[in-house]
């Protein structure tokens, strides 16, 4: 069985994040860069089943500037076998589309039975990337699961899980190679020991570009999306005071129907 498990480098979400007024593009030097925690629960996944079946092979995968290769190297000081990281200036803000594309290309050339993400990053909050793979890898999607059953057999396994929605409850099954997303629901990650972290050094860490994958990530033609538009959020405007001077229940009902509140 081999899981691929995409990560994600991002912002701290206890730091401050701000886009770049100039570039479009998020400020990544106003706050600290951290493995996406969605991401080491997806790989928490990865690794517990690994735990308990021998032969699993857990690799990390991540589309990341070359500055990133610190933060995807946690994924192996946390146990995974090797690491993917694909490194090229013509991914600067690419959008969900493009990064699609390159991801779901490095999964063809690194194969897989299984792979995992987590339902959508702390950064971009897209939420619907690893559908996005799925279409492009064509096999099965099964995402936003709150609980994950993998299982292996002669006819090539299968993945089960949990979706919750707001009306009902989902058992979804889904054959291997397939590709999953998890939710917040799943396990907190372990944390990397010192053993792990020396091991981490001498694991294989492959760099990949786009040129490698057959990507073009100038080309045409599929859609990409561009910024033609960029302004900081305005300051909160001082709210109404309402003073009770005997008609403050009126004035306030006056204001939640001018608002359309009521």
């Amino acid at each position: 069985m081999k899981i691929v498990v995409l990560v994600k480098e991002v912002p701290d979400t206890w730091g401050q994040r701000r886009l770049d007024l100039r570039t479009g593009l998020a400020d990544r030097a106003s706050s600290d860069a951290v493995l996406d925690e969605i991401g080491e629960r997806a790989l928490e996944v990865a690794l517990s089943y690994a735990d308990a079946h021998e032969g699993t092979e857990v690799v990390v995968m991540s589309m990341a500037p070359d500055s990133a290769t610190t933060t995807v190297r946690k994924g192996l000081a946390m146990g995974a076998a090797s690491a993917v990281q694909i490194v090229d200036e013509g991914l600067l803000g690419a959008d969900l589309g493009l990064t699609a594309e390159v991801l779901a290309a490095a999964l063809r050339r690194t194969g897989f039975d299984l792979v995992v993400a987590g339902n959508l990053s702390t950064d971009g909050a897209g939420g619907v990337l690893p559908a996005m793979i799925a279409e492009l890898l064509d096999v099965p999607a099964a995402t936003s699961l709150t609980e994950v059953e993998i299982t292996e057999s002669g006819e090539g396994g299968a993945v089960r899980g949990i979706r919750s929605s707001d009306g009902a409850t989902m058992r979804v099954t889904a054959p291997l190679p397939a590709v999953i997303s998890i939710t917040e629901a799943l396990p907190d990650a372990r944390f990397p020991n010192f053993k792990g972290i020396m091991a981490a050094k001498k694991k294989p860490f492959e760099t990949l570009s786009c040129a490698d994958l057959g990507v073009d990530p100038h080309s045409h033609e599929h859609a990409r999306s561009i910024v033609i538009g960029l302004a900081e959020k305005p300051p909160r405007e001082a709210g109404v005071k309402i003073v009770d001077d005997g008609t403050a229940a009126e004035q306030l009902a006056d204001f939640l129907a001018q608002n359309r509140l009521v």
